[in-house]
């Protein structure tokens, strides 16, 4: 979850495929899924001063995390055809740094697969355009350079989105995009509830639940985002699978096999594993080969070095 760009149209094709045939099915698992994981941060936070400190802060960030997986399903039209019910089921924002809103409009617009990985036009792409670069003081190139590693991207890089994303939403306020101060006025409405629960409820500091939940649940997202795409000629090719363990599958709802999300984004969550099991030599040709057998062969990678150039191959400037 990168999003740095500003409000962008999403994908004609997923938009007309979500308002398709099917309009009033609901989707029980991801219902199921949703009530489990409020339910499972609503004790995890309750009962959090009675907790080792070293098994709150991985359970509840797992937690955390895992809801904004559920966001990013929600986004594509889960668990029902209704916009504003599916929206409602989400709305406290107990990851409390991106508003669902400017997360849904950017990552729809990421959908783009003719566009994936362009540093101006793909809202989640972490390239810069190889003219730029050279523009870019001595601390911006070095903070970059660490920000392309794993390990950078997993410490510095939740606050590089999050600052990011409050810089270009703040000019597009300027310039009198209300849509995205609503998104900003609904989150900040749904981040209220969120702070009378942990603060007043249940006794907790949002600063201390902000640095020990909040961040770290935007790093294990980072850790998915990571090397899910790199810039290649064929679209079909700049999408990765990473053939993950059960916790790290079940906590990214299986878009470590972005590759079947991004061929077919309506499909959810729970049968995105068999899609790929019928057909998994057909998707390893598909991209390419592109990916990795799982996060550690990922972290063995590319700890320490770039899973990929920093500047983007195709595009040198703005169009």
């Amino acid at each position: 979850m990168t999003e740095r760009s500003g409000l962008g149209r999403p994908n004609r094709n997923h938009t007309l495929h979500a308002r398709g045939a099917g309009s009033h099915v609901i989707e029980w698992p991801t219902v199921a899924l949703i009530a489990g994981c409020y339910a499972s941060w609503g004790v995890l936070t309750w009962f959090h001063a009675d907790m080792p400190f070293l098994v709150f802060i991985p359970l509840t960030a797992y937690v955390v995390a895992l809801h904004s997986s559920i966001q990013h399903e929600v986004m594509h039209g889960h668990p029902t055809r209704n916009a504003r019910l599916n929206e409602a089921v989400i709305y406290p924002p107990i990851g409390i740094v991106v508003p669902y809103r400017r997360f849904k409009a950017l990552h729809l617009r990421h959908h783009c697969d003719e566009r994936l990985t362009d540093p101006y036009d793909d809202p989640e792409s972490w390239y810069v355009c190889p003219d730029c670069w050279d523009e870019h003081t001595w601390f911006s190139r070095t903070i970059r350079r660490i920000n392309a590693t794993l390990a950078g991207r997993l410490t510095v890089g939740p606050l590089l989105a999050a600052v990011g994303l409050i810089r270009s939403d703040m000019a597009l306020m300027r310039s009198g995009q209300r849509g995205v101060a609503r998104a900003w006025l609904h989150h900040f409405l749904g981040l209220a509830g969120v702070l009378i629960w942990l603060q007043v409820i249940c006794g907790m500091s949002f600063v201390a639940y902000l640095f020990t939940v909040a961040y770290p649940a935007l790093s294990l997202l980072l850790l998915r985002s990571y090397a899910e795409h790199r810039a290649a000629e064929a679209p079909a090719h700049r999408t990765a699978i990473i053939e993950a363990s059960p916790v790290w599958s079940f906590l990214f709802l299986f878009n470590n096999l972005h590759a079947v999300h991004h061929s077919d984004p309506r499909l959810p969550w729970y049968k995105i594993p068999a899609a790929y099991r019928s057909r998994r030599d057909h998707w390893r040709a598909h991209n390419n080969g592109y990916g990795f057998a799982g996060y550690g062969a990922l972290m063995r990678h590319s700890l320490f070095r770039p899973h990929d150039r920093i500047t983007h191959p195709f595009r040198r400037r703005r169009q």
